[in-house]
C-alpha cells in the first residue's frame, strides 16, 4: 500500500518484518552489486530476496539518494517548476473547468495536478517538453468527445495539446461534466 507521506521509508518496517532482516542489510546488498543500473538493482531484490516491485522500488530510490517519491508538496511549487508560458496555459485548463465545477479541488497526485471531486479524479495534466497530455480519467469521456479531439493526438484515454494552446473552455467543461455525471452514477 502507498504511504501518503511518500516517504520510502514509511515501507521498510513491512519490508523488514516480511524479509526479516533490516533495511541495511538490503541497502548493503545494493552497494556491493557491481552495477548501478536501476533495472539491475531492481531485480536484486526481486529474484534474489522476492520483494514485490513497490518494495524493490521503495529500497533501490532510497539507496540512490530519493527519500521521497513526491516531487511537489502542493499545486503552487508545481507551477513554480514550469516555464512561464506553460505555467500559464495549465493554469487556464484548471481554471476553465473549476469555472463551471466550482466544488473540485486541486491536487498534486502521481507528481501531476489533478483535478478532483471527492476522492474521484475528473481531470489532471501532464507536461512534456513540446506539449500538455489531458487526461479526463474516463475513456467513455474520451470516446464520447473522441470526434471534437481529432485535432488533439486523441489516445486511449488521453489527448494532447501544445504548451501555449489556446484553451477550449467549452470543450473542457463538457468534457469535465461527463466525468462527474460518470462518477456520480
Amino acid at each position: 500500500m502507498p504511504t501518503r507521506s511518500g516517504e520510502r521509508s514509511a515501507h521498510f518496517p513491512r519490508i523488514e518484518k516480511k524479509h526479516g532482516r533490516p533495511v541495511a542489510y538490503f541497502l548493503k546488498q545494493l552497494a556491493s552489486l557491481r552495477s548501478d543500473k536501476y533495472q539491475d538493482q531492481i531485480d536484486l531484490l526481486r529474484e534474489r530476496h522476492g520483494f514485490s516491485r513497490e518494495h524493490a522500488n521503495a529500497v533501490v530510490m532510497y539507496h540512490r539518494g530519493s527519500t521521497s517519491s513526491k516531487r511537489h508538496a502542493d499545486p503552487k511549487q508545481y507551477f513554480a517548476t514550469l516555464d512561464a508560458a506553460t505555467a500559464r496555459t495549465v493554469k487556464a485548463i484548471f481554471r476553465a473547468v473549476q469555472a463551471k465545477h466550482k466544488g473540485l479541488g486541486l491536487v498534486i497526485a502521481w507528481n501531476q495536478p489533478m483535478l478532483r471531486s471527492g476522492t474521484a479524479y475528473v481531470f489532471g495534466v501532464s507536461v512534456s517538453k513540446n506539449h500538455i497530455t489531458l487526461n479526463p480519467f474516463s475513456k467513455a469521456v474520451m470516446d464520447q468527445f473522441r470526434p471534437a479531439l481529432a485535432k488533439y493526438s486523441p489516445l486511449k484515454y488521453t489527448f494532447k495539446v501544445p504548451v501555449d494552446w489556446k484553451v477550449d473552455t467549452p470543450l473542457l467543461q463538457k468534457m469535465a461534466t461527463a466525468r462527474l455525471a460518470e462518477i456520480r452514477r
